[in-house]
């Protein structure tokens, strides 16, 4: 079931249901009975019969606790409630809930429908059993699971943040967005950051960029204030047809860089990559996921991080640690704390 506070977003759901049905399944009966078992759900009583209950609302922690507060009441016991959250910590959005045992996250990447990575995040208080369950659930639905402990940003958007924050510190800069892209396309990412902000919308970039920069400071790049008045004239990206580019029929419009001007540097790519690999670090040395080959495969799945790079890590490590840090602390030198390696480094080596 769906459930939503107006009719028009349940509506524009079943008709992408129905579009992406019809894409993935090749016999018309089948198409009809995915449609006849998704059902549109104004008053959410389908909530009293769920096992699982996933909620994707906006990234405000009081309309979440809201929502909880309505939906918990009509939860039967063994019912697990998931957020579908980006960056907040479970421990914040506990607070509210008579059993906050059957909270955890299952986050979804956009596009939802080709991006194969979940991430499964628990807290310090979540069921165990549950958490097994929700793992296996999204292995039933056929995705990747990733176990992380509830941390701001959790593994892959933390990663990201510095990226993207990092592509807009070089805009200040007056630096060309294409080349930045640029930049980031030639490491081997299938789009550059400047993109990518466009494709997720900018006002989720922003949400997710001030609520990290309140847990981990001058460690990430500043939100510059264009980007902030950007968001509130409307201009969100791809959904809104103008962002950084303008968008049509899905696609950024862009003209090819001049001929002659500047050029991608090494110190470019340096500073959108190597943020990455250094937040990955610190999310093993913090514990918020324990396995460095899953951290490379989830960045790999859940950001289409450079596949032949191995990820972040195997990046890193076939660069040199030593190389790596040594870079980071060039960059730190010249550009300021940001690009501060971290102390787990030491025990990566």
């Amino acid at each position: 079931t769906l459930a939503d506070m107006k009719a028009e977003p349940i509506a524009g759901a079943m008709k992408r249901a129905s579009e992406l049905f019809g894409k993935i399944m090749r016999k018309r009966i089948d198409q009809r009975d995915a449609l006849d078992r998704l059902i549109p759900d104004m008053d959410g009583e389908g909530v009293r019969n769920a096992d699982l209950i996933i909620e994707a609302v906006p990234e405000k922690l009081e309309l979440k606790q809201k929502v909880y507060a309505g939906l918990e009441p009509k939860l039967k016991p063994g019912a697990i409630l998931a957020t579908n959250t980006s960056s907040i910590p479970l421990q914040d959005l506990r607070t509210t809930l008579a059993r906050p045992e059957r909270l955890l996250g299952l986050h979804f990447f956009n596009p939802v429908s080709r991006l194969q990575l979940v991430e499964v995040v628990s807290h310090d208080g979540t069921d165990a059993t549950m958490l097994k369950e929700a793992l296996a659930f999204v292995g039933a639905i056929d995705r990747l699971p990733l176990p992380v402990k509830s941390s701001p940003g959790f593994l892959v958007n933390r990663a990201l943040t510095p990226y993207m924050l990092e592509a807009m510190m070089m805009l200040d800069e007056k630096t060309d967005q294409r080349l930045i892209d640029a930049a980031a396309v030639e490491f081997g990412m299938p789009m550059g950051p400047i993109e990518l902000a466009d494709q997720v919308g900018l006002d989720i970039c922003l949400d997710v960029g001030d609520m990290l920069r309140s847990k981990f400071g001058d460690t990430l790049p500043p939100t510059p204030a264009w980007l902030r008045e950007k968001v509130v004239k409307g201009e969100l990206g791809r959904k809104t047809d103008k962002g950084f580019y303008t968008w049509k029929d899905g696609k950024a419009e862009k003209a090819p860089l001049p001929e002659t001007g500047p050029r991608v540097t090494d110190e470019m790519i340096d500073r959108l990559v190597l943020p990455i690999s250094n937040v990955c670090v610190a999310a093993l040395r913090e514990g918020i996921v324990d396995n460095p080959d899953m951290v490379d495969g989830a960045m790999i799945f859940g950001t289409g991080y450079a596949p032949f790079r191995g990820g972040p890590l195997n990046y890193a490590r076939s660069r040199g640690v030593d190389n790596v840090v040594s870079a980071m602390q060039a960059l730190m030198r010249k550009f300021g704390g940001r690009f501060a390696p971290d102390p787990g480094w030491e025990a990566f080596k």
